[in-house]
């Protein structure tokens, strides 16, 4: 007996894969690595607020330039490259990537904006792959890491990022709204991350508008696009959906747009193409059209 596949904004719901706000697992093991970097950066003297800090709102300006074209199929969506090296699921991706190198070719191919993994353990990354982006590209860049405490949004602040990825999962409904305000209050657009329903209210009460609907379960690290097409039509019309993992062609962009979602997280796929065809494909996961 087949399988019907669900349609857009019918999807049935995910099941939650983690408690709140005490996860297991992986989750716990990256929240733990990220409590030793801050402690050790605080013991060093790493850590300080920005004194002028600069306005927020620039991912969000860059992802609401896509428009609808009257008589189009979908949507136009603006695109977030990942700058990634690796992975938990899936090991080494590209393990001698240039992080300002390839910046520049998603800038250069019309990304909308760069997102830089600085979690060092696990996906290779580091804040100086984030400072070496931020002062390399003219696009917004979005500082993608697991983090519990202000001194990491501070730390991006420095670095010159526009804005910081918060995971509902991991952080108390009061930790998320002190974190959220840090993030505005140091210029930073804070793109608050939910995979389940009960995420999506919290993310709402805390009062974020930029949400990134993560298809990516963090307990099995199986990825379902079907999360975005529960979750996003149940975002109130003035929240930004952002649909993360598993984006790979323009078939899976035109289900995230046909379910509400206005603009795509892409990291794996665009890793691993070749610069000279980038344009070609962020192009098409920009203008999905209808899939085949």
């Amino acid at each position: 007996m087949s399988r019907e596949q669900p349609t857009p904004g019918s999807a049935p719901r995910p099941a939650s894969p983690y408690e709140q706000p005490n996860p297991g697992g992986f989750l716990a093991e990256m929240v733990a690595g990220s409590r030793r970097r801050v402690a050790a950066a605080r013991v060093g003297g790493r850590l300080r607020r920005p004194e002028q800090p600069g306005e927020p709102g620039r991912l969000r300006d860059a992802l609401s330039r896509p428009s609808w074209t009257p008589g189009a199929p979908t949507p136009q969506l603006a695109v977030i490259a990942e700058v990634k090296r690796r992975s938990p699921s899936k090991g080494d991706i590209a393990p001698g990537l240039d992080a300002v190198s390839q910046a520049r070719a998603y800038e250069a191919a019309g990304a909308d904006a760069v997102s830089v993994l600085t979690e060092p353990t696990r996906f290779a990354g580091s804040l100086d792959d984030l400072r070496a982006v931020c002062e390399a590209v003219e696009l917004p860049v979005l500082r993608k890491d697991f983090i519990v405490d202000k001194g990491q949004i501070w730390e991006a602040a420095e670095a010159g990022a526009a804005a910081v990825l918060l995971i509902v999962a991991i952080l108390s409904d009061e930790r998320l709204h002190d974190l959220l305000l840090e993030a505005l209050d140091c210029g930073l657009d804070p793109l608050v991350e939910v995979h389940d329903l009960d995420e999506t209210r919290r993310a709402c009460s805390a009062g974020c508008t930029l949400v990134g609907i993560n298809n990516r379960d963090l307990v099995t690290l199986e990825v379902d696009i079907a999360t975005t097409e529960y979750l996003a039509p149940a975002l109130g019309p003035c929240m930004f959906p952002v649909s993360e993992s598993g984006i790979s062609t323009p078939a899976d962009a035109c289900r995230a747009a046909l379910s509400g979602a206005r603009a795509l997280l892409v990291g794996e796929t665009l890793v691993r193409t070749p610069a000279e065809d980038l344009p070609e494909l962020i192009s098409s996961l920009k203008d999905p059209g209808w899939p085949a």
